[in-house]
Protein backbone atom coordinates (compact mmCIF):
# COMPACT_ATOMS: atom_id res chain seq x y z
CA UNK A 1 0.00 0.00 0.00
CA UNK A 2 1.79 3.25 -0.88
CA UNK A 3 0.61 7.05 -0.13
CA UNK A 4 -1.02 9.09 -2.91
CA UNK A 5 0.43 12.99 -2.81
CA UNK A 6 -1.05 15.82 -4.39
CA UNK A 7 -0.31 16.31 -7.49
CA UNK A 8 0.58 19.91 -7.22
CA UNK A 9 4.67 21.10 -7.56
CA UNK A 10 4.68 22.50 -4.02
CA UNK A 11 2.13 20.53 -2.51
CA UNK A 12 2.70 18.40 1.05
CA UNK A 13 -1.20 16.58 0.81
CA UNK A 14 -1.92 13.63 1.05
CA UNK A 15 -4.68 12.19 -0.82
CA UNK A 16 -5.25 8.36 -0.63
CA UNK A 17 -3.53 5.17 -1.49
CA UNK A 18 -3.24 2.56 -3.42
CA UNK A 19 -1.05 -1.10 -3.23
CA UNK A 20 2.18 -2.39 -4.66
CA UNK A 21 4.37 -5.24 -4.39
CA UNK A 22 6.14 -7.51 -6.98
CA UNK A 23 3.13 -10.02 -7.11
CA UNK A 24 0.87 -7.47 -8.51
CA UNK A 25 3.35 -6.36 -11.14
CA UNK A 26 6.29 -7.66 -13.42
CA UNK A 27 9.71 -8.86 -12.39
CA UNK A 28 13.09 -6.87 -12.33
CA UNK A 29 13.68 -4.70 -15.57
CA UNK A 30 17.28 -3.56 -16.39
CA UNK A 31 16.22 0.36 -16.91
CA UNK A 32 13.11 2.31 -15.83
CA UNK A 33 10.00 2.51 -17.35
CA UNK A 34 7.98 4.85 -15.40
CA UNK A 35 7.20 8.31 -16.64
CA UNK A 36 8.72 10.64 -14.18
CA UNK A 37 11.92 8.36 -13.52
CA UNK A 38 13.41 7.88 -16.89
CA UNK A 39 15.33 10.54 -17.96
CA UNK A 40 18.38 11.01 -15.77
CA UNK A 41 18.54 7.03 -15.25
CA UNK A 42 18.79 6.94 -18.96
CA UNK A 43 21.58 9.79 -19.01
CA UNK A 44 23.04 7.95 -16.15
CA UNK A 45 23.50 4.57 -17.82
CA UNK A 46 24.67 6.14 -21.33
CA UNK A 47 27.76 7.69 -19.80
CA UNK A 48 27.97 4.69 -18.03
CA UNK A 49 28.63 2.65 -21.72
CA UNK A 50 29.98 5.42 -23.20
CA UNK A 51 33.10 4.48 -20.52
CA UNK A 52 36.13 3.61 -21.58
CA UNK A 53 36.53 1.99 -18.09
CA UNK A 54 32.67 0.40 -18.03
CA UNK A 55 33.34 -2.87 -19.92
CA UNK A 56 32.03 -6.05 -18.62
CA UNK A 57 35.36 -7.43 -18.16
CA UNK A 58 37.52 -4.62 -17.88
CA UNK A 59 40.72 -4.77 -15.90
CA UNK A 60 38.99 -2.67 -12.94
CA UNK A 61 36.36 -4.81 -11.76
CA UNK A 62 34.77 -2.43 -9.11
CA UNK A 63 35.49 0.54 -11.05
CA UNK A 64 33.27 3.83 -10.39
CA UNK A 65 32.91 2.81 -6.46
CA UNK A 66 33.12 5.67 -4.22
CA UNK A 67 35.43 6.47 -1.69
CA UNK A 68 33.65 9.09 0.61
CA UNK A 69 37.09 9.70 2.30
CA UNK A 70 39.02 10.57 -0.64
CA UNK A 71 35.95 13.43 -1.28
CA UNK A 72 35.63 16.87 -0.60
CA UNK A 73 32.20 18.04 0.71
CA UNK A 74 31.46 19.76 -3.14
CA UNK A 75 32.68 16.69 -4.96
CA UNK A 76 30.27 14.70 -2.93
CA UNK A 77 26.97 17.03 -3.91
CA UNK A 78 28.54 16.69 -7.24
CA UNK A 79 28.08 13.03 -7.53
CA UNK A 80 24.85 12.98 -5.81
CA UNK A 81 23.03 16.00 -7.97
CA UNK A 82 24.36 13.64 -10.53
CA UNK A 83 22.09 10.63 -8.93
CA UNK A 84 19.61 12.06 -9.40
CA UNK A 85 16.44 9.90 -10.35
CA UNK A 86 13.70 12.24 -10.31
CA UNK A 87 12.60 15.38 -8.77
CA UNK A 88 9.09 16.32 -8.84
CA UNK A 89 7.61 19.00 -6.00
CA UNK A 90 9.04 18.09 -2.58
CA UNK A 91 10.12 14.84 -3.48
CA UNK A 92 13.79 14.16 -4.98
CA UNK A 93 14.58 10.35 -5.61
CA UNK A 94 18.67 9.48 -5.85
CA UNK A 95 20.54 6.49 -6.95
CA UNK A 96 22.45 6.05 -3.97
CA UNK A 97 26.33 4.70 -4.62
CA UNK A 98 27.29 1.82 -2.36
CA UNK A 99 30.28 3.10 0.20
CA UNK A 100 28.32 5.91 1.29
CA UNK A 101 27.13 6.34 4.61
CA UNK A 102 23.46 7.63 5.23
CA UNK A 103 24.19 8.53 8.37
CA UNK A 104 27.78 8.59 10.60
CA UNK A 105 29.64 10.73 13.88
CA UNK A 106 30.03 14.18 13.90
CA UNK A 107 32.88 15.34 10.90
CA UNK A 108 32.25 12.29 8.95
CA UNK A 109 31.36 12.92 5.41
CA UNK A 110 27.74 11.45 5.05
CA UNK A 111 24.70 12.19 2.77
CA UNK A 112 22.97 13.75 5.65
CA UNK A 113 25.92 15.96 6.27
CA UNK A 114 25.84 17.62 2.69
CA UNK A 115 21.93 17.83 2.52
CA UNK A 116 21.92 21.77 2.84
CA UNK A 117 24.48 22.17 -0.17
CA UNK A 118 22.47 19.56 -2.25
CA UNK A 119 19.20 21.34 -1.80
CA UNK A 120 21.12 24.61 -2.13
CA UNK A 121 22.16 22.54 -5.82
CA UNK A 122 18.92 21.70 -6.59
CA UNK A 123 17.54 24.90 -6.30
CA UNK A 124 15.54 24.46 -3.34
CA UNK A 125 16.56 27.62 -1.69
CA UNK A 126 15.99 27.16 2.26
CA UNK A 127 14.00 23.97 1.69
CA UNK A 128 16.32 21.79 2.96
CA UNK A 129 16.03 18.58 2.04
CA UNK A 130 15.21 15.49 4.95
CA UNK A 131 15.85 11.79 4.47
CA UNK A 132 12.43 9.59 3.91
CA UNK A 133 14.27 6.25 2.78
CA UNK A 134 17.45 5.29 2.74
CA UNK A 135 19.59 2.09 2.13
CA UNK A 136 22.26 1.35 4.51
CA UNK A 137 26.12 2.16 3.75
CA UNK A 138 27.04 -1.13 1.80
CA UNK A 139 23.92 -0.95 0.02
CA UNK A 140 23.32 0.96 -3.39
CA UNK A 141 20.35 2.10 -4.77
CA UNK A 142 17.11 4.22 -4.54
CA UNK A 143 16.70 7.07 -1.59
CA UNK A 144 13.89 8.89 -1.12
CA UNK A 145 14.25 12.75 0.14
CA UNK A 146 11.52 15.36 0.78
CA UNK A 147 12.11 19.34 1.45
CA UNK A 148 8.48 19.13 3.15
CA UNK A 149 8.33 18.21 6.21
CA UNK A 150 4.84 17.52 6.47
CA UNK A 151 4.88 15.09 3.34
CA UNK A 152 8.81 13.64 4.88
CA UNK A 153 6.30 12.99 8.21
CA UNK A 154 3.30 11.51 6.52
CA UNK A 155 5.37 9.15 4.35
CA UNK A 156 7.36 7.55 7.05
CA UNK A 157 4.22 7.52 9.48
CA UNK A 158 3.25 5.19 6.12
CA UNK A 159 6.47 3.19 5.72
CA UNK A 160 6.03 2.32 9.61
CA UNK A 161 2.60 1.62 9.01
CA UNK A 162 3.51 -0.87 6.01
CA UNK A 163 5.71 -2.56 8.34
CA UNK A 164 3.37 -3.26 10.49
CA UNK A 165 0.69 -4.72 7.90
CA UNK A 166 3.81 -6.19 6.41
CA UNK A 167 3.24 -4.72 3.22
CA UNK A 168 6.60 -4.53 1.30
CA UNK A 169 7.16 -1.14 -0.54
CA UNK A 170 10.93 -1.93 -1.64
CA UNK A 171 12.79 -4.66 -3.67
CA UNK A 172 15.99 -5.09 -3.84
CA UNK A 173 17.93 -7.03 -6.44
CA UNK A 174 20.92 -8.82 -4.88
CA UNK A 175 23.34 -11.77 -6.49
CA UNK A 176 23.79 -14.39 -4.18
CA UNK A 177 27.07 -17.16 -3.58
CA UNK A 178 24.74 -20.72 -3.90
CA UNK A 179 21.30 -21.03 -5.45
CA UNK A 180 17.90 -20.90 -3.04
CA UNK A 181 16.58 -24.12 -2.67
CA UNK A 182 13.14 -22.77 -3.26
CA UNK A 183 12.51 -20.43 -6.44
CA UNK A 184 10.63 -18.03 -3.80
CA UNK A 185 9.28 -18.05 -0.57
CA UNK A 186 9.07 -16.22 3.16
CA UNK A 187 12.44 -16.35 5.39
CA UNK A 188 11.39 -15.62 9.27
CA UNK A 189 14.28 -15.41 12.27
CA UNK A 190 14.20 -13.45 15.44
CA UNK A 191 17.94 -11.56 15.10
CA UNK A 192 19.97 -10.17 17.52
CA UNK A 193 22.76 -7.68 16.71
CA UNK A 194 26.27 -8.47 18.36
CA UNK A 195 29.20 -6.50 18.32
CA UNK A 196 32.28 -8.76 17.35
CA UNK A 197 36.09 -7.88 16.74
CA UNK A 198 35.02 -4.22 16.01
CA UNK A 199 32.35 -5.39 13.34
CA UNK A 200 28.31 -5.18 14.06
CA UNK A 201 27.58 -9.10 13.09
CA UNK A 202 23.93 -10.16 13.26
CA UNK A 203 22.97 -13.65 14.93
CA UNK A 204 19.93 -15.46 14.42
CA UNK A 205 18.29 -16.42 18.49
CA UNK A 206 16.23 -19.37 18.42
CA UNK A 207 12.42 -19.41 20.48
CA UNK A 208 13.37 -16.32 21.91
CA UNK A 209 12.07 -15.25 25.39
CA UNK A 210 10.42 -11.98 26.42
CA UNK A 211 13.70 -10.65 28.17
CA UNK A 212 15.35 -11.71 24.93
CA UNK A 213 12.73 -9.66 22.77
CA UNK A 214 13.19 -6.39 25.67
CA UNK A 215 16.67 -6.91 25.31
CA UNK A 216 16.82 -6.21 21.38
CA UNK A 217 15.88 -9.71 20.02
CA UNK A 218 13.35 -8.80 17.36
CA UNK A 219 11.54 -11.27 14.74
CA UNK A 220 12.21 -10.42 11.35
CA UNK A 221 10.83 -11.35 7.71
CA UNK A 222 11.25 -11.37 4.36
CA UNK A 223 9.80 -12.61 0.67
CA UNK A 224 12.24 -13.56 -1.88
CA UNK A 225 11.89 -14.88 -5.00
CA UNK A 226 14.63 -16.36 -7.49
CA UNK A 227 14.65 -14.69 -10.60
CA UNK A 228 18.13 -17.01 -12.87
CA UNK A 229 20.41 -18.68 -12.13
CA UNK A 230 23.78 -19.83 -13.36
CA UNK A 231 27.39 -20.62 -12.16
CA UNK A 232 26.00 -22.06 -9.08
CA UNK A 233 24.85 -18.02 -8.42
CA UNK A 234 21.18 -16.64 -8.38
CA UNK A 235 20.04 -12.90 -9.31
CA UNK A 236 17.29 -12.67 -6.37
CA UNK A 237 14.34 -10.09 -5.83
CA UNK A 238 14.36 -9.36 -1.78
CA UNK A 239 11.53 -7.55 -0.18
CA UNK A 240 12.27 -7.20 3.55
CA UNK A 241 8.71 -6.98 5.80
CA UNK A 242 10.53 -6.05 8.81
CA UNK A 243 13.76 -3.40 9.64
CA UNK A 244 16.53 -4.76 11.24
CA UNK A 245 19.98 -4.02 10.34
CA UNK A 246 22.00 -6.03 7.78
CA UNK A 247 18.76 -8.20 7.69
CA UNK A 248 18.86 -9.18 3.60
CA UNK A 249 22.55 -10.01 4.21
CA UNK A 250 21.70 -12.32 7.55
CA UNK A 251 18.52 -13.81 6.06
CA UNK A 252 20.43 -15.64 2.86
CA UNK A 253 22.90 -16.47 4.94
CA UNK A 254 20.50 -18.59 6.71
CA UNK A 255 19.65 -20.16 3.15
CA UNK A 256 23.34 -21.12 3.26
CA UNK A 257 23.13 -18.31 0.11
CA UNK A 258 25.22 -15.86 0.96
CA UNK A 259 25.14 -12.50 -0.79
CA UNK A 260 27.75 -12.02 -3.17
CA UNK A 261 30.27 -9.18 -1.19
CA UNK A 262 29.08 -9.95 2.31
CA UNK A 263 32.13 -10.26 3.62
CA UNK A 264 30.31 -10.20 7.22
CA UNK A 265 27.72 -13.36 7.59
CA UNK A 266 29.03 -14.95 5.10
CA UNK A 267 31.33 -17.08 7.53
CA UNK A 268 28.38 -18.69 8.97
CA UNK A 269 28.48 -20.67 5.91
CA UNK A 270 30.61 -23.40 5.32
CA UNK A 271 31.31 -26.44 3.13
CA UNK A 272 32.14 -30.08 3.39
CA UNK A 273 32.54 -32.14 0.05
CA UNK A 274 30.03 -29.90 -1.60
CA UNK A 275 27.21 -29.59 0.97
CA UNK A 276 27.05 -26.26 2.96
CA UNK A 277 26.12 -26.07 6.62
CA UNK A 278 25.59 -23.15 8.75
CA UNK A 279 28.67 -22.69 11.53
CA UNK A 280 27.28 -21.73 14.94
CA UNK A 281 27.36 -18.32 15.82
CA UNK A 282 28.58 -18.43 19.10
CA UNK A 283 31.71 -19.72 17.38
CA UNK A 284 31.39 -17.67 14.08
CA UNK A 285 33.90 -14.32 14.13
CA UNK A 286 33.43 -11.92 10.76
CA UNK A 287 35.80 -12.68 8.21
CA UNK A 288 36.67 -11.79 4.19
CA UNK A 289 34.32 -13.94 1.56
CA UNK A 290 35.84 -16.86 0.09
CA UNK A 291 35.38 -17.65 -2.66
CA UNK A 292 35.48 -21.35 -4.73
CA UNK A 293 38.61 -21.16 -7.53
CA UNK A 294 35.62 -21.98 -10.33
CA UNK A 295 33.30 -18.71 -9.50
CA UNK A 296 36.47 -16.59 -9.15
CA UNK A 297 37.30 -17.40 -12.70
CA UNK A 298 33.88 -16.99 -14.17
CA UNK A 299 33.91 -13.09 -12.40
CA UNK A 300 37.38 -13.24 -13.73
CA UNK A 301 38.50 -11.94 -10.20
CA UNK A 302 42.07 -12.84 -8.46
CA UNK A 303 41.29 -13.55 -4.53
CA UNK A 304 42.85 -10.49 -3.55
CA UNK A 305 40.45 -8.43 -5.94
CA UNK A 306 37.45 -10.68 -4.10
CA UNK A 307 38.45 -9.80 -0.88
CA UNK A 308 37.52 -5.97 -2.18
CA UNK A 309 34.29 -7.15 -3.62
CA UNK A 310 31.47 -4.61 -3.24
CA UNK A 311 28.00 -6.17 -1.68
CA UNK A 312 25.78 -7.59 -4.33
CA UNK A 313 22.65 -5.47 -2.69
CA UNK A 314 20.22 -2.72 -4.43
CA UNK A 315 17.82 -1.19 -3.67
CA UNK A 316 15.99 -1.42 -7.11
CA UNK A 317 12.40 -0.30 -6.62
CA UNK A 318 10.69 2.36 -4.88
CA UNK A 319 7.05 2.69 -5.43
CA UNK A 320 5.31 6.18 -5.56
CA UNK A 321 1.93 7.24 -6.29
CA UNK A 322 0.30 8.63 -10.04
CA UNK A 323 -1.55 11.87 -10.53
CA UNK A 324 -4.56 11.12 -9.37
CA UNK A 325 -5.88 8.61 -6.54
CA UNK A 326 -7.25 5.83 -9.13
CA UNK A 327 -4.00 6.42 -11.48
CA UNK A 328 -1.64 3.05 -11.23
CA UNK A 329 1.50 3.75 -8.86
CA UNK A 330 4.72 4.42 -10.46
CA UNK A 331 7.18 2.48 -10.11
CA UNK A 332 10.72 4.27 -10.03
CA UNK A 333 13.73 1.62 -11.02
CA UNK A 334 17.35 2.49 -9.99
CA UNK A 335 20.12 1.07 -12.84
CA UNK A 336 22.59 -1.42 -11.77
CA UNK A 337 25.74 -0.37 -10.14
CA UNK A 338 28.49 -1.01 -12.75
CA UNK A 339 30.21 -3.78 -10.86
CA UNK A 340 26.51 -5.48 -10.40
CA UNK A 341 25.88 -5.52 -14.34
CA UNK A 342 29.32 -6.85 -14.49
CA UNK A 343 28.99 -9.35 -12.33
CA UNK A 344 25.70 -10.34 -14.04
CA UNK A 345 27.01 -10.95 -17.27
CA UNK A 346 30.09 -12.55 -16.28
CA UNK A 347 27.74 -15.10 -14.85
CA UNK A 348 25.15 -15.29 -17.24
CA UNK A 349 22.45 -13.94 -14.86
CA UNK A 350 20.02 -12.51 -16.96
CA UNK A 351 16.49 -10.87 -16.47
CA UNK A 352 12.95 -12.04 -16.97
Amino acid sequence: MLTVLAPEMGGCRILGQVWGGWRRGPGVRAAPTASSFGTEARHQQQRRGSSKRSGPLDDQPFSGLLRPENLSRQELVDVLRAAVVDQKGPLVTLNKPQGLPVTGKPGELTLLSVLPELSQSLGLGDRELQVVRASGKETSGLVLLSSCPQTASRLQKFFTHSQRARRPTVTYCAVTDGIPATSEGTIQAALKLEHIDGVNFVVPVKSPSRKDILEGVKRTLSYFRVVATGSGCALVQLQPLTAFPSQLQAHMALQLCPLLGDHTHSARVASVLGQRFLLPAESTRPQRQVLDEALLSRLHLTPSQAAQLPLHLHLHCLYLPGARPRDPPIKLLAPLPSYFSRTLHCLGLHYQ
